[in-house]
């Protein structure tokens, strides 16, 4: 598998997953990165097959357009996102690149349409969802604090320890982590209670600090 982390402007992570066999690949969120996207698909010569998009906010949907008209590749996105898309997912469906299985976590919380994409089974791609030592705002359009104790604590949280988390931004101490890592150091994910996550996701110290996240 190629797998490859792009931060070309901003905060904001793109990835690229590729089968080094047949040479198809998918782009999961464009983000402001598309120049460098490109860049590495024509010099790896690989063939973009999905645009898939955690969920629809534009700092992560911004190089969609560009990169289909660049390489003809169909957009995917959850059924409920509003941004423009060929394919609509959900909960457990999978795409396949080459041999790569994607399979779809649906975990709405920050907003409606908020997906994390598990690729085969080692690598969680988790959106606006999880950061590294942090997770998403909810107070933002579409956000919802019980969905996301949902998401985090009957999902993510459910996964092995060894998953390894490449989330949407560079928010935390590095770039990547693991689900056990985050099970541990991650303030947001002690066990507690929806009433409990509920009242410490509204504190003023909490939402100053998620105030970009």
């Amino acid at each position: 598998m190629f797998f490859k982390q792009i931060q070309q402007y901003s905060d904001n992570f793109s990835y690229i997953i590729a089968d080094e066999a047949t040479k198809e690949a998918a782009v999961v969120d464009s983000s402001y990165n598309a120049d460098e996207i490109t860049k590495v698909l024509k010099t790896k010569k690989l063939q973009l097959k999905y645009v898939i998009s955690t969920h629809g906010h534009s700092d992560h949907t911004d190089g969609n357009a560009e990169l289909v008209s660049i390489f003809g590749a169909k957009v995917v996105a959850h059924k409920q996102s509003k941004i423009p898309y060929d394919i609509s997912i959900d909960e457990g469906d999978i795409l396949k690149v080459g041999k790569i299985s994607i399979t779809t976590i649906y975990t709405p919380g920050h907003t409606a349409d908020s997906i994390c994409l598990l690729v085969d089974n080692q690598k969680l791609l988790t959106g606006d969802t999880l950061f590294v030592g942090e997770c998403g705002r909810t107070d933002l359009p579409g956000g919802n604090t019980k969905n996301m104790y949902e998401s985090l604590f009957g999902k993510l949280s459910k996964l092995d320890d060894a998953v390894e988390v490449y989330p949407g931004h560079d928010y935390g101490p590095k770039p990547s982590s693991t689900i056990g890592e985050e099970k541990k150091s991650n303030y947001t994910l002690p066990p507690r209670s929806l009433k409990d996550f509920m009242e410490f996701m509204s504190q003023p110290y909490r939402l100053y600090r998620v105030f970009f996240y």
